[in-house]
């Protein structure tokens, strides 16, 4: 999708912020200040440049995107819940915090068809291990969960950020 048009223009040491980071922070204990010695920076430059990008919109989020493959876990299943609307957040919450919970969030039902409204990503190394972590999620909820269930994934999707595109067009993708 095309980045609005209603963004504040970047200059040339935004979108060369933007070409350094496409690919990922460098994993290191100071991505800011290795970032910043590429392009003749100074760390707190660097986050205040990515920062005020964050707060404007040009980019949505910083956040780690695992490859649950490499790192072992060969079964991962999505977890879809149908829970009381009022509980949805707090409950939410209590899921998002297991250690096997990836990401944990509200999605709105499509009734009569779809009446789950929650849904948590659970990570393992077989099914019968997400299997048991659904179960604990399921004894957690006790009541409150009403329906529930697992959605394994069939392959990696390719997860991108923001790019740099040769003539400056701005792109995002997810």
């Amino acid at each position: 999708m095309n980045i609005p048009d209603d963004l504040p223009e970047l200059d040339g040491i935004d979108q060369a912020l933007i070409r350094a980071t496409q690919t990922g922070l460098p994993i290191s204990s100071t991505p800011y200040s290795d970032i910043g010695l590429g392009l003749g920076l100074s760390p707190d430059v660097v986050e205040q440049r990515i920062q005020r990008m964050l707060d404007v919109g040009i980019i949505r989020r910083i956040g780690i995107i695992p490859n649950h493959y490499k790192l072992g876990y060969q079964a991962n299943g999505m977890s879809v819940w149908d829970i009381e609307d009022q509980l949805v957040d707090q409950v939410g919450e209590q899921i998002g915090a297991l250690d096997f919970v990836s990401h944990c969030y509200r999605r709105p039902r499509h009734l009569p068809e779809w009446p789950f409204n929650l849904f948590a990503m659970v990570h393992g190394t077989s099914r019968d291990v997400v299997e048991a972590h659904v179960a604990e999620i399921r004894d957690l909820l006790g009541d409150a969960a009403r329906d529930h269930r697992i959605l394994y994934s069939r392959r990696i999707l390719k997860k991108t950020g923001l790019r740099w595109h040769k003539g400056g067009e701005r792109k995002c993708c997810d």
